[in-house]
């Protein structure tokens, strides 16, 4: 079994080492590189106020924020959901950075860069020279990301998972069978119904090598295998 966690964080800038805090942490857990519906999701009070360019992107306000636990008081419940996963974030470096940042003020040893997987890296080799942001890439492989209308950390983890998933080759990476009720020719685990079309498709066979065929199963002799298969057929 594979266990990884997709995660995201927001913040109240972009350099925790002008004191920039984390605000918010997603994160979504998946097995076999599918999404289990587990998911750890916090708000955090930085106590320090908010940049007006964060507060653009995620639209999280010092009021809001107030009365939310710190840092702190969440970090074990973060640690715990991580575990020792891989974690996958877009441009993880960034999100490592302030995660790193709040562990050092709390003695936490870091985040080991073995860990981390970046699908923004992934992205570049699959789809070099094209826009590769998250919106870009939820297009490209027809992802429903109508609800971000600004960023928030759990629902950008639930998307870039489903984002993930296409990049390391989508649904068939696990020909599905780790799925229910998923869209994926299975129906509470159990395979589905073929699905018949309405019309046959029309035979690729001669009448020439229909004939050729019939003189060859006659020279096999009545006990051969095949004269069974066609008693049965016909």
């Amino acid at each position: 079994m594979s266990r990884e966690v997709v995660f995201d964080t927001e913040t109240t800038g972009v350099d925790p080492s002008t004191g920039d805090r984390v605000v918010e942490i997603g994160c979504v857990e998946l097995i076999n590189t599918v999404p289990t519906g587990r998911f750890f999701h916090t708000y955090i009070n930085p106590k320090r106020p908010m940049s007006e360019g964060a507060f653009r992107v995620h639209g999280l306000s010092d009021a809001f924020l107030s009365d939310k636990p710190v840092f702190a008081d969440v970090v074990e419940g973060f640690c715990d959901f991580i575990g020792d996963s891989p974690l996958v974030a877009h441009n993880i470096s960034f999100d490592a950075m302030f995660i790193n940042a709040e562990f050092k003020r709390l003695d936490i040893e870091p985040l080991s860069p073995n860990r981390l997987i970046d699908t923004l890296i992934l992205a570049r080799r699959k789809h070099p020279g094209a826009a590769n942001n998250l919106d870009a890439l939820c297009a490209r492989y027809n992802i429903d990301n109508s609800k971000r209308t600004k960023h928030g950390a759990l629902l950008d983890a639930e998307i870039l998972a489903e984002v993930y998933i296409e990049l390391c080759g989508g649904r068939q990476a696990d020909l599905g069978l780790s799925l229910v009720n998923g869209g994926d020719g299975r129906i509470n685990g159990k395979r589905a119904p073929a699905q018949q079309r309405p019309e046959k498709l029309p035979s690729r066979v001669t009448e020439a090598e229909r004939a050729a065929h019939d003189i060859f199963i006659e020279t096999l002799g009545s006990a051969s295998i095949w004269q069974s298969y066609l008693a049965k057929t016909q």
